[in-house]
């Protein structure tokens, strides 16, 4: 029977690549159609691979652990249930209906297909490189100047025989202190540039020294190796403060009526929806609302051009127990009622708690709401979740004595107020927008009714 690619698939609108993480199937297993045949994970989010077909896995392409670009294949899957040689028999047979070539021909489709994907496991454009290198080793040869021939005889220490940082700088050292040793390494690749090449360990050594310098931590420390996750964050959060020019604006709302509302109804809300309401879909209500009145803060930036999102999906920072940050999204969010709000913000929380989300549950976000009030902070100045052009930080609401006005005069109450902070990319939202959206959001919440329904 003919033969497949499973390719790995699109995360979402900015994920570009992703981490095999464990293969639930192993080569010659049988798969159903629709049935999970390994996990991956992005900075975002885990998820499971399912098959489209059902058939025969006859070649894993990628290791597990190892990053491969979106749309890649990492998989050849024999479709009709038969093993590996019996599928791509008759794939072959119209071609060359001798008995020989057949007979070949399944060990070499997907021998071809793993060669064309090998180089991206490896980052590089040598097909005889058959080890993997992290983007460290690579970085180090590449500044180097190290070549693929040259990296592939250095003997490596780590897992399956890999090289590690401390391999390649002990490397380069070696080759500092021995001009020769490279002579005879680059002969083969070009021997007229010998005399140019030779003074280069003199340059390489100071490099050495400088990286492992970098490793020297001090006494008295503890040293934690970042996970994938927040590796991914750090790198989406400088490279938003790079591309957003952020600002940020602040107002204090007063929402002693949406306060004094949820204590009152907060225990026959539960008791009739089964659920339990938070402030938070009291926050993407006024959003919402705040957003029909000035689109262009639900909007992106692409080139010189600004896209506008008629679509209005509220992504929710969420804290992890790793310590991480995942943002799910609320799509639609202004076809929700209350009730059904508050249903969505609580299954969306509780399965990003519970390492359950989808792909579809954290992609496609127009605007942000991250609230640091529930960590007892009174403001925030959160970064800009690309390619977004606004987020807004809720504070901690606290009891305040402050002046209210009356018809009858003057007087001082005690009153819930609350910060609320909105960092926008001043590339297309000015501070007249950005000010003026979000004095807009807390007069919807100075305005809530006390008397409503939910």
């Amino acid at each position: 029977m003919a033969q497949v690619e499973l390719v790995m698939p699109k995360m979402g609108e900015s994920i570009m690549e992703a981490t095999i993480l464990k293969w639930l199937k192993k080569e010659g297993d049988t798969i159903a159609a629709d049935e999970s045949v390994l996990e991956i994970a992005t900075d975002k989010v885990d998820s499971e691979v399912p098959s489209s077909y059902a058939g025969t896995l006859i070649k894993i392409l990628y290791k597990e652990g190892e990053v491969v670009a979106v749309g890649k294949p990492i998989a050849i899957i024999g479709t009709g249930g038969e093993t590996a040689v019996q599928s791509a028999a008759p794939a072959a047979a119209p071609a060359t209906p001798a008995p020989q070539p057949v007979a070949a021909a399944p060990q070499a489709a997907p021998v071809s297909v793993a060669a064309s994907v090998a180089p991206a496991s490896n980052g590089q454009n040598n097909g005889s490189a058959n080890r993997f290198y992290s983007p460290l080793v690579l970085n180090i040869a590449r500044n180097e100047q190290i070549s693929m021939v040259e990296l592939e005889q250095i003997s490596g220490t780590g897992k399956e025989n890999r090289v590690t940082k401390a391999d390649i700088l002990n490397y380069v050292t070696q080759r500092s202190n021995a001009p020769a040793a490279v002579a005879t390494v680059a002969a083969p690749v070009a021997a007229p540039v010998q005399p140019v090449a030779t003074p280069a360990p003199a340059v390489a050594a100071p490099k050495a020294e400088e990286v492992v310098a970098e490793v020297n931590y001090g006494n008295n420390v503890e040293i934690i190796e970042m996970d994938r996750m927040r590796k991914r964050i750090a790198e989406n959060m400088v490279a938003s403060k790079r591309i957003s020019a952020h600002v940020t604006s602040f107002v204090e709302a007063d929402v002693t009526n949406m306060v004094l509302w949820r204590d009152k109804v907060k225990k026959e809300f539960e008791k009739r929806e089964n659920e339990k309401i938070t402030f938070t879909p009291l926050f993407v209500e006024a959003v919402t609302k705040a957003l029909k009145d000035f689109p262009k803060v639900n909007a992106s930036v692409v080139g010189d051009k600004i896209i506008v999102k008629r679509d209005l999906n509220i992504g929710m920072a969420t804290a992890l127990p790793s310590g991480n940050l995942i943002v799910p999204v609320i799509k639609n969010a202004d076809q929700y009622n209350l009730v059904g709000l508050t249903k969505r913000v609580n299954d969306l929380a509780n399965r990003a708690r519970n390492n359950k989300l989808k792909t579809e549950d954290i992609e496609a976000g127009t605007f942000t709401i991250s609230n640091v009030g529930t960590f007892g902070n009174l403001m925030g100045t959160p970064i800009i979740p690309q390619p977004q052009v606004a987020i807004l930080a809720t504070g901690a609401i606290k009891k305040k004595a402050v002046v209210v006005e009356t018809p009858a005069g003057d007087s001082i109450a005690i009153r819930h107020m609350m910060f609320l902070s909105l960092s926008y990319d001043h590339r297309i939202v000015d501070g007249a927008l950005g000010g003026s959206f979000l004095r807009k959001i807390a007069d919807y919440l100075e305005a809530f009714n006390p008397n409503r329904d939910f």
